[in-house]
Order: C-alpha cells, then sequence, then structure tokens
C-alpha cells in the first residue's frame, strides 16, 4: 500500500463487503472508485457522470468520517431519489482524500428505472 491511498470499506448491492485501496492523488470521487473496481453492474452507477443529476450513485455513510458540506445540487437529488435515509450521499460528492482513510459505506439498492 501506498501512502496515497486510503483503504474503505464497500458494501455492495448484493451484501457483499468489499475493503478497497483508493489512491488520493487523482482527483477521484466515491462513485468513479466504486466504477474502477467494478463493484456495481456497467450502467448503474454514476450514470449522470459525477455531475449530481441523478442519484445512481446514493450511498449510506455507515462510519462517523466528517464529510465534505452537501451542496445544493446534492440536496435537490436526494430529495427526489429512492431509498433515501439520513445518512444518504451521492458518492460523486464525496472526494477521495486522505482524511477518508476507513471510511465504510453501503450501495443504496438500484431505483427504479423510468
Amino acid at each position: 500500500m501506498d501512502d496515497l491511498d486510503i483503504t474503505i470499506k464497500i458494501t455492495d448491492r448484493e451484501g457483499v463487503k468489499h475493503e478497497i485501496q483508493a489512491p488520493t492523488d487523482m482527483a477521484m470521487n466515491v462513485m468513479e472508485v466504486i466504477r474502477s473496481y467494478e463493484l456495481a453492474p456497467e450502467g448503474t452507477i454514476g450514470i449522470c457522470g459525477g455531475m449530481a443529476m441523478c442519484a445512481s450513485c446514493q450511498c449510506y455513510v455507515l462510519s462517523d468520517h466528517e464529510l465534505p458540506e452537501m451542496g445544493i445540487d446534492e440536496d435537490m437529488m436526494l430529495a427526489e431519489a429512492f431509498y433515501v435515509e439520513d445518512n444518504s450521499r451521492l458518492g460523486c460528492q464525496i472526494p477521495i482524500i486522505k482524511d477518508l482513510d476507513g471510511l465504510e459505506i453501503q450501495l443504496a439498492p438500484e431505483s427504479e428505472s423510468e
């Protein structure tokens, strides 16, 4: 493990837990890491490309990490999303930074398709 990597624990939609290494030096976000590790089927996550315009990367934050404040776009998107909980966030809005080492999240169920 490199000094620039952090460990993130992700529970996928089938309930399988994955402990992965995520680089902090590539300006990635949680959604992109999930895609690069293929923890969700292609076309079911990050549909809008990380613009907070869909809720396909919604996840539940299980650990007690201090996350960046939720922006208005994310807040509005979650207001319309399915399966929203108090700990829901959009993965595309959570940057991979050193402070999030040990972050634990669970992917929300896939939203009903249109």
